[in-house]
C-alpha cells in the first residue's frame, strides 16, 4: 500500500473535497505546468469544462468558485476560508485573473466555465478539462483531470493520484484486510505499531505523531468554531445551523440523562458538518461530506472512555486511517462512484475500527468493527438536495458517528471472530456502487433530491 495515513487526513476546506478540493488542486496543478513550460505570458484565456457529476452537482458544492482561486495558485491546505469569497468577487467584478498571482488575463467574463451535463469524460465521472488559449485563440495546452474523492487527483491516464507514486515503499505493505492482520500475526505488532512503522519509512516518529496532533487540533477547532457559529447556511435551502443550540442546551443542562451522550455525540458531528458546508476548515476523513464521523468518535472517546489519552488518539488515527487506504485501494471513496455509502459508510467504518484500537482492542476486533460499520451502510446513497452538502449530509453524519461507536462496542464483546470478513464487505461495496444508477450517485438527479421542495 503506497498511501500514507495523511493521504487519508487532509486538512482543506468545504464544502466538499471532490467537488471544491479536488477541482481546485486540478486548477492549480495546470497552471503550474503552465508556468513549468513557459506558457503563462502567451495565455489570454483559460476554457474550464466540468462533466459528469462536477456538472451537475459543481455549482452548489462551490467547484466553480475553487477552479477561480486554484487558478491564482491557492491550495486546500493553506488558504484561508475567509479569503476565498472575496478574491472569487474580485475577480468577477473585474473580470480579470491573475493566473499564479503572476500574470494578468482580462476577459469578457471572468472565464469560461462550461457544465457538460449529459457528458462524463471515461475515467471518472468527476472529470474537468483545462484549456489554455492564446491571442489568436490557438490552443497552447489542452489536460483532462479527475477528481476522485477525498481530495485526490489524478491526470489524463495516469493510473494513480500523485500522493501514491510520491511515496517509498513501507516495509510491511498490504492490500487487503486479511494481508494486514497476517502481518500483525506475523511480526507481533499491533495494528497501530504496524501503520506507524509504515509511516517512519517517509517521516521520523516525531514527525508523525506532531502530524498526527495537528489533524487531531484541526479537528477539534473546527467543533469549537461550529459550536460558536450560528445564522443560516449558504445556499437556497436556509438549513439553520443546530449544533450552537445543542451545545448550549447540554452545557447547561446537568441531567445525567442516559442519552446525553448520545446527544453529545450528535453535537460534534453536526458541528464539523455545518461548518464544512459553510465552506470552513475541515479533515477529509475520508471526505469532507463525511467529515464529521471520525472526530465525532474521536471526541467521544476523549471525553467519555475512562483513560483516554494522546496516545489513544494517535492509535485511533493510524488504524482508521489504513481502513481508509483499504477502500481507497480496493473500492472508492467518492460519492460520484460509489454513493454515500462510498463517504459515510467508509467513514463510520475508519471510525468504528480507530475507536476500538484506542481501547486496545485486537487486530481482529478493529477487522470486525470495520466491517460492522460497512456492513449496514451498504446501498447508502448520495443524493444531496439542490447539489448542497445539507441535506441529508449533515445529519448522516451525525447518525454515521452513532453507529459508529455501536459497532465498535459490538467488535469489543465479541472475540474478533464472524463470518463477514472487512474485504468481502469491501467487495460488496465496490459492486453495489458499480449497480447503483448514477442518479443516486452525487447527481441530485434522484432520491430525496427530487423530492424534497428546494426552497
Amino acid at each position: 500500500m503506497s498511501l500514507s495515513v495523511f493521504d487519508i487526513f487532509k486538512v482543506g476546506i468545504g464544502p466538499s473535497s471532490s467537488h471544491t478540493m479536488g477541482p481546485m488542486r486540478a486548477a492549480r496543478e495546470f497552471a503550474l505546468g503552465l508556468k513549468r513550460d513557459g506558457l503563462i505570458p502567451a495565455t489570454r484565456e483559460i476554457a474550464v469544462r466540468l462533466y459528469g457529476s462536477l456538472a451537475l452537482t459543481g455549482v452548489g458544492h462551490g467547484t466553480d468558485r475553487a477552479v477561480l482561486v486554484g487558478l491564482e495558485g491557492a491550495q486546500p491546505e493553506t488558504i484561508d476560508p475567509d479569503s476565498l469569497e472575496p478574491t472569487v468577487q474580485r475577480i468577477r467584478t473585474t473580470s480579470r485573473l491573475r493566473l499564479l498571482g503572476e500574470h494578468e488575463i482580462a476577459f469578457d467574463e471572468p472565464m469560461q466555465l462550461l457544465l457538460m451535463r449529459h457528458e462524463r469524460l471515461p475515467r471518472h465521472s468527476n472529470g474537468m478539462r483545462f484549456t489554455a488559449l492564446g491571442a489568436d485563440r490557438n490552443r497552447l495546452r489542452e489536460e483532462d483531470y479527475y477528481s476522485i474523492g477525498g481530495g485526490f487527483i489524478v491526470r489524463g491516464d495516469e493510473e494513480e493520484a500523485r500522493e501514491a507514486r510520491a511515496h517509498a515503499a513501507p516495509p510491511y505493505p498490504f492490500t487487503s484486510g486479511a494481508q494486514l492482520l497476517e502481518l500483525c500475526r506475523e511480526h507481533g505488532l499491533e495494528m497501530y505499531e504496524l501503520i506507524l512503522a509504515n509511516e517512519r519509512a517517509l517521516a521520523s516518529e516525531a514527525e508523525v505523531r506532531a502530524k498526527l496532533m495537528h489533524i487531531w487540533q484541526v479537528m477539534q477547532a473546527c467543533v469549537e468554531r461550529g459550536f460558536r457559529q450560528s445564522g443560516l447556511l449558504p445556499g437556497v435551502l436556509k438549513v439553520r445551523r443546530r449544533a450552537p443550540r445543542l451545545y448550549r442546551i447540554l452545557t447547561e443542562s446537568a441531567s445525567g440523562r442516559p442519552l446525553d451522550v448520545m446527544d453529545w455525540v450528535n453535537a460534534y458531528a453536526l458541528a464539523v458538518n455545518e461548518e464544512n458546508a459553510a465552506g470552513g476548515r475541515v479533515v477529509t476523513a475520508p471526505t469532507n461530506g463525511a467529515a464529521g464521523i471520525v472526530p465525532a468518535v474521536l471526541h467521544f472517546y476523549r471525553r467519555f472512555e475512562p483513560g483516554a489519552n494522546d496516545d489513544g488518539v494517535l492509535r485511533f488515527l493510524l488504524v482508521a486511517a489504513a481502513m481508509g487506504m483499504l477502500y481507497k485501494r480496493n473500492a472508492s471513496i467518492s460519492g460520484a462512484e460509489m454513493g454515500c455509502q462510498g463517504e459515510v459508510g467508509v467513514a463510520c467504518s475508519m471510525a468504528a475500527a480507530g475507536l476500538v484500537a484506542a481501547l486496545h482492542g485486537t487486530a481482529e476486533q478493529i477487522e470486525n468493527a470495520a466491517e460492522i460499520g460497512m456492513e449496514h451502510n451498504l446501498g447508502l446513497t448520495c443524493d444531496p438536495v439542490a447539489g448542497l452538502v445539507q441535506i441529508p449530509c449533515i445529519e448522516r453524519n451525525a447518525m454515521g458517528a452513532v453507529k459508529a461507536i455501536n459497532a465498535a462496542r459490538l467488535a469489543m464483546r465479541g472475540d474478533g471472530t464472524h463470518k463477514v470478513s472487512l474485504d468481502q464487505v469491501i467487495a460488496t461495496m465496490r459492486q453495489t456502487g458499480a449497480d447503483m444508477s448514477t442518479i443516486y450517485k452525487e447527481t441530485s438527479q434522484g432520491g430525496l433530491a427530487v423530492n424534497v421542495p428546494e426552497c
